[in-house]
């Protein structure tokens, strides 16, 4: 019995056992779904959060409030550090305006309410007040309409910028938003332009934002203490260190630090948010590796169990092939393939449910912002772990099968 009559063979055999071949097969479908799903998911999320980030560029850096010191040393009083004022964010405008692209924004509120006639939103609209750059930096697109006007920022006039999501919750689609007045924290505001839909990474917080100008929501938060944050783009991204200490020399000037001591501020590039979800991922997906591989291992003990089940089935026809001429080999080969296609089949079955799942479950997380993901590497992953299942499954039913006693197997009832 050559090769090919042999393969030829082991797939005659998984077809007159179809059920059984079915039901093994699903048992690895469902430990590759596991694994190449949640390795899916989780690329499709790394891709969105880089999508969401991607808009900021690598040449960009925020200053803003330093968090307070948790920690108390010999009954020392926790250090407080006073947050950034309009007066510090203004002069570190001016003093910094040569060196780099500088914006400045506040957050009125981040749970207003916001009317236009009988219709409002949830009370989860986030308000922010900025300057003429900070859209331009963050990568936010007026789609229709326009962006505020130096007029708009000097005097702080009441007109505003919609999101994707606050137009979907209080306009009609055959109305168009532009020109109409609606109520944001009890003031009316005229709204001059409609945002691109920009996406997060966990729910589309960007696309449920109105941005007003500066003056105007300092207007607004009147009686209430605002923090600025300072964002910064630099030109060349080659110079972002240098710019990064200039700036910190200027904010130490403007925020009056004394020499010796640390920062009242923090600086935060960019950059560093995508370094820091790239390792949250990293972490997931050892983990999904992890339940993958498990479920698997489950699938791979399944699967050793029905091929010796086949082995007893059949001893009759094994020592018929002996008795033939077939070799302990070819017996032996034989059964490693059976086991072998079997996982190949499940796999197939499992890549196609992992991606269409995978994708599934990354745009329920992303609420509609990722993109398709192949995962070629996951895939390949996958289908090697049911290769190297097949065989370790098939392995003993095989070797058992090679050493049965012919006379005794055609004896077997």
């Amino acid at each position: 019995m050559n090769l090919l009559e042999n393969i030829r063979e082991a797939l005659r055999s998984i077809k007159a056992n179809m059920l059984r071949t079915v039901l093994t097969s699903l048992i690895i479908a469902i430990g590759v779904t596991a694994l190449v799903g949640c390795l899916t998911v989780i690329d499709g999320i790394q891709s969105s959060v880089n999508d969401s980030f991607a808009g900021l560029g690598a040449n960009a850096f925020d200053v803003r409030n330093r968090a307070i010191y948790k920690m108390r040393k010999q009954g020392e009083q926790e250090k407080r550090y006073s947050p950034i004022d309009y007066r510090e964010a203004k002069l570190y405008k001016e003093k910094f305006g040569h060196a780099a692209i500088t914006g400045l924004k506040i957050n009125v509120t981040f749970n207003a309410e916001v009317k236009y006639e009988s219709k409002q939103t949830n009370p989860n609209t986030r308000i922010m007040g900025t300057d003429e750059n900070y859209l331009d930096i963050k990568s936010f697109k007026v789609a229709s309409g326009r962006v505020f006007s130096s007029n708009d920022l000097e005097f702080g006039t009441n007109v505003c910028i919609l999101g994707v999501d606050v137009v979907n919750q209080i306009f009609e689609k055959n109305i168009s938003p532009l020109d109409k007045e609606i109520t944001i924290l009890g003031q009316k505001m005229k709204v001059i332009g409609l945002l691109e839909k920009k996406g997060s990474m966990m729910g589309g917080g960007d696309d449920r934002v109105i941005f007003v100008p500066l003056e105007t929501g300092r207007k607004m938060a009147v009686g209430r203490g605002l923090t600025f944050d300072i964002v910064t783009s630099v030109p060349n991204i080659k110079d972002i260190e240098n710019v990064i200490e200039e700036a910190r020399g200027v904010m130490r000037t403007v925020r009056q630090d004394v020499i010796g001591f640390p920062d009242s501020f923090s600086i935060e590039r960019s950059d560093s948010l995508v370094k820091q979800s790239e390792g949250i991922t990293d972490m997931l997906r050892i983990g999904g590796f992890g339940i993958g591989i498990i479920t698997l291992l489950g699938a791979a003990i399944a699967l050793m169990n029905i091929m010796l089940v086949s082995v007893t089935e059949r001893t009759q026809e094994i020592g018929i092939r002996k008795s033939l001429g077939a070799t302990p080999f070819l017996i032996r080969l034989q059964f490693l393939l059976e086991a072998v296609v079997i996982c190949i089949l499940g796999g197939i079955v499992g890549v196609i449910l992992a991606v269409i799942f995978g994708n599934l479950a990354t745009q329920v997380i992303t609420s509609g912002s990722g993109s398709f993901i192949f995962p070629w590497v996951s895939v390949i992953i996958g289908f090697s772990f049911c290769v190297f299942v097949g065989l370790s499954s098939g392995i003993y039913p095989a070797y058992k099968a090679s050493k049965l006693d012919p006379i005794e197997s055609l004896r077997y009832e």
